[in-house]
């Protein structure tokens, strides 16, 4: 389908010429935050789930078995290698890069403890799979906004570049790769995690289909 063929992250009226740019449209830089909200509640509904960890927390979970260090400070560790990665990927970041850390982690703050958590499994699933679709769209919106991704976004937009293979897919790999060292190591993983390794790629693809669509209206 073509939804799930997109290779590139497309270009709207509100998308910013560049990711190092210091003055961007107020539209651009609204719709920037809306993606970034919408994505720490996304977040915020898998982990309130219960259904399981995202992969990089599975994978900062394995690590933290095996080094002693901190879950905390090994998600740290890894988004500066990550972002270490960019330089052969040749990845620009931008002040979109800076936001996400900043309104992610200020969303997932202040949300836990309004979400519900559930107790039935297939509820928790649900809530899981909800919580994808919604970090799907957000990605979409904030990455389009072209104002620099988070890490980890990046990564992905920069290996489809490089591979030139399908957003889903790419995005799909790392993610598949990312538990798969997590669990080797140790880290603790649940349905909500596999959901997430073999969505999140389909999700994205279809959040930037809708978010271009919507755009063009």
């Amino acid at each position: 389908m073509k939804i799930f063929s997109i290779k590139s992250v497309p270009v709207t009226h509100w998308s910013s010429e560049k990711p190092l740019n210091f003055r961007p449209s107020f539209l651009t830089i609204f719709i920037l935050c809306i993606g970034l909200t919408l994505f720490g509640l996304g977040e915020s509904l898998l982990i309130t789930s219960g259904a399981g960890n995202s992969p990089w927390t599975v994978l900062a979970h394995g690590l933290s078995i095996a080094s002693g260090l901190s879950i905390g400070a090994l998600t740290f560790i890894i988004s500066v290698l990550v972002l270490i990665l960019w330089i052969p990927l040749k990845q620009s970041p931008g002040m979109g890069t800076l936001l996400n850390v900043i309104i992610i982690a200020a969303v997932i703050e202040w949300s836990l403890p309004y979400l519900p958590h559930p107790k039935h499994l297939e509820f928790q699933l649900l809530q899981a799979v909800c919580g994808i679709i919604l970090v799907g769209f957000a990605t979409g919106l904030y990455l389009i906004a072209n104002l620099g991704p988070g890490p980890r976004d990046g990564l992905m937009t920069g290996l489809q570049r490089v591979t030139g293979q399908p957003i889903a897919w790419v995005r799909t790999l790392i993610e598949i790769g990312v538990v798969s060292v997590g669990w080797t190591l140790g880290g603790s993983l649940g349905l909500g995690t596999l959901l997430f390794a073999l969505g999140i790629g389909s999700a994205v693809s279809l959040g930037l289909f809708c978010v271009e669509v919507i755009s063009k209206r």
